[in-house]
């Protein structure tokens, strides 16, 4: 086994590019972990994000339990409150008019498990992102060209890049969904 030879157990094909593009040795097996039984009241977004990671990387281990599998959950986080994928175009309208009037955190909660060797680990990275103040027409064109689609807080990055962002304090992976700083580090670790 390669020293980063390992599972994804996500379907992003955001997260699948950034681990090629870093030249990891990875498939992909996709967690059956339903999301919607994860109550976001009681838990902070950090919380939330790691125990969703946490659960699709176990959930794939289990029926793989002699290779490294690593889980993944982005959410962006609004003044305390976090802000998932849109249901559909008028969501998503509401979630772009809310997210750039100020600047929100990006939190990805990274996991890597192997049952075979009792190696857990979670952890979670947040970059704060300062949005540029759009115009009513980016807005409107933003929720009919469908870019949103799938994206937790209704845009990516790489997408929209310099038209929707000011800056970002943090790793600008982490914004697409991963962090590929914490990930190289967790994986050296695992891998050790």
């Amino acid at each position: 086994m390669g020293a980063h030879k390992f599972i994804l157990a996500s379907a992003s094909p955001r997260r699948k590019v950034l681990l090629e593009k870093a030249g990891y040795d990875f498939r992909v097996v996709v967690s059956g972990v339903d999301e919607s039984l994860f109550s976001t009241e009681s838990v902070t977004s950090i919380e939330h994000t790691k125990q969703l990671a946490l659960a699709k990387a176990k959930d794939v281990a289990k029926r793989n339990p002699t290779e490294l599998v690593m889980g993944a959950d982005t959410v962006v986080d609004f003044n305390g409150k976090i802000i998932g994928k849109p249901d559909d175009a008028n969501h998503a309208e509401e979630i772009t008019r809310m997210l750039f009037s100020e600047p929100h955190d990006v939190i990805t909660g990274v996991a890597v498990v192997r049952v075979c060797g009792g190696i857990e680990m979670v952890e979670a990275a947040v970059t704060k992102v300062f949005p540029k103040q759009l115009t009513e027409e980016q807005i409107l064109y933003h929720i009919k060209n469908g870019k949103w689609e799938g994206k937790a807080g209704a845009y990516g990055i790489q997408e929209t890049g310099d038209e929707f962002v000011e800056r970002i304090d943090g790793s600008f992976t982490n914004v697409i969904g991963l962090p590929m700083e914490l990930v190289a580090k967790m994986l050296a670790k695992a891998t050790a």
